[in-house]
């Protein structure tokens, strides 16, 4: 796996987020793995379904990447955020860290600026 492969898939991730395809999205993941962030922790796609389910499309939830750097199994992407809470529109920047394997994602840390929790 190349650092091409790794960009790919990070793409194709915040392209399925952007578009709230839950079952795209969960295609992108490996069935083990784990996302992090803030106090939640979600292992497996079951979990990981739950987390980008309906509750979360109706916040209207984008990425915007403003930066990507990718290595043989790792990528660091710097995105903006933005959703809608309450119906008041939110906006953050996060830092997330992926590991891949085969061109799935097999964990990822999200670090959002501010609080994690909404």
């Amino acid at each position: 796996m190349g650092t091409d492969d790794v960009r790919a898939a990070v793409l194709e991730h915040v392209a399925a987020f952007n578009s709230w395809d839950t079952g795209r999205l969960l295609q992108g993941f490996t069935p083990d793995a784990v996302w992090v962030t803030g106090q939640d922790h979600f292992a497996g796609r079951g979990e990981l379904s739950s987390l980008f389910d309906a509750g979360l499309w109706e916040l209207a939830p984008h990425l915007d990447v403003l930066g990507l750097v990718c290595a043989d199994r790792d990528a660091a992407a710097q995105l903006h955020e933005r959703l809608t809470v309450d119906g008041e529109v939110r906006e953050f920047d996060i830092a997330v860290f992926f590991q891949l394997d085969g061109g799935l994602i097999t964990r990822a840390k999200v670090y959002r600026e501010g609080s994690a929790d909404l």
